[in-house]
């Protein structure tokens, strides 16, 4: 077996829970600290797999990764190397305004090739690497699915803020009620193959090229409307001062990072999953060089984002259509 792959036996493998990353270097202390706390929630009676898609992990993050695993929970790594899906979804990124590195920012789409490239799995489990487990991620993998293709939690950005719960409405032509965040997914993967999802995806970025605020979700929540089952908030939670009793996952979604700021609520959730990931030190480095010229460049991205949602939000009807 690789040093980087560490598993299960054939048999147990095959009972294995799926958990699926997708990240590039910069992400890896994230994946780590969420790996972590994955790990420490876990039954000890079941069998998990953590696969990480990435652009090219360097050899000390595989490493550094690689020892987190358990006797229960193996890991494996999967480069996505370039092909023509790929290739479509650099060019289209790199027209966005302020994507940066054109081929990180296709990370944000690496998720959808999971049904193409695990033809073994007929179900697995997504998740965001600015996510922190508080639960077993073996309860949210065993969400019934039924027919619908995904399984997610109903976007809280999107509920408390104006501009985007128009934006959705009237620019993604998606009830904001409705409208799902993709950072935490249980997918159907027997039905996105039946449905050729990443195909008809790659097919509406070339007809359409919008541009468009969260463009992987939206396109999720455009192609796959009433193929879409809600889950309950506690697997997809907002970073709070106190928890809601029963939240089985936080995610450090969009704002207040507590790798880039102080006093952010969780944070401690956080901390404490990044203690013995060898990242820890990393991360409080790069916490204390966060300045404020940084804080403002952030600031002014995420006001930004929030005037783009209130433009888009005045189109007379949907920006892309299935």
């Amino acid at each position: 077996m690789s040093i980087f792959n560490t598993g299960l036996s054939p048999i147990k493998r095959a009972r294995a829970v799926p958990i699926f990353y997708a990240i590039n270097s910069a992400y890896a202390p994230y994946v780590a600290a969420s790996m972590n706390s994955l790990t420490k929630h876990l039954d000890p009676k079941r069998y998990y797999r953590v696969i990480i898609l990435h652009d090219g992990l360097n050899l000390a993050n595989r490493l550094r990764l690689r020892n987190l695993v358990t006797k229960n929970c193996a890991i494996q790594f999967r480069k996505i190397n370039r092909n023509l899906y790929l290739k479509a979804l650099i060019k289209y990124c790199s027209k966005r305004k302020g994507a940066g590195d054109f081929f990180s920012a296709a990370v944000y789409y690496y998720r959808f090739f999971i049904p193409r490239l695990f033809p073994i799995y007929d179900k697995c489990v997504y998740i965001d690497s600015d996510t922190i487990l508080t639960g077993d991620i073996g309860e949210l993998y065993d969400t019934e699915l039924g027919d619908d293709a995904v399984a997610a939690v109903v976007d809280p950005k999107v509920d408390v803020i104006r501009e985007f719960r128009d934006y959705v409405n009237n620019a993604v032509g998606v009830p904001y009620k409705e409208y799902v965040n993709d950072g935490v997914m249980v997918m159907n993967l027997k039905k996105l193959r039946k449905m050729h999802y990443l195909s008809v995806l790659i097919g509406m970025i070339e007809k359409y090229d919008a541009d468009l605020v969260a463009p992987d979700q939206d396109y999720l929540n455009v192609i796959l409307r009433g193929k879409i089952k809600h889950l309950d908030k506690v697997w997809n939670t907002e970073p709070t001062e106190k928890l809601s009793e029963g939240t089985k996952l936080v995610h450090f979604n969009l704002f207040n990072k507590p790798w880039h700021y102080k006093n952010v609520p969780s944070e401690e959730i956080f901390w404490d999953a990044a203690k013995g990931t060898g990242f820890y030190g990393d991360l409080r480095r790069q916490q204390r060089a966060f300045g404020k010229t940084k804080q403002k460049a952030e600031h002014d991205k995420v006001e930004a984002l929030i005037k783009k949602g209130a433009k888009l939000a005045k189109a007379k009807e949907p920006i892309i259509k299935v």
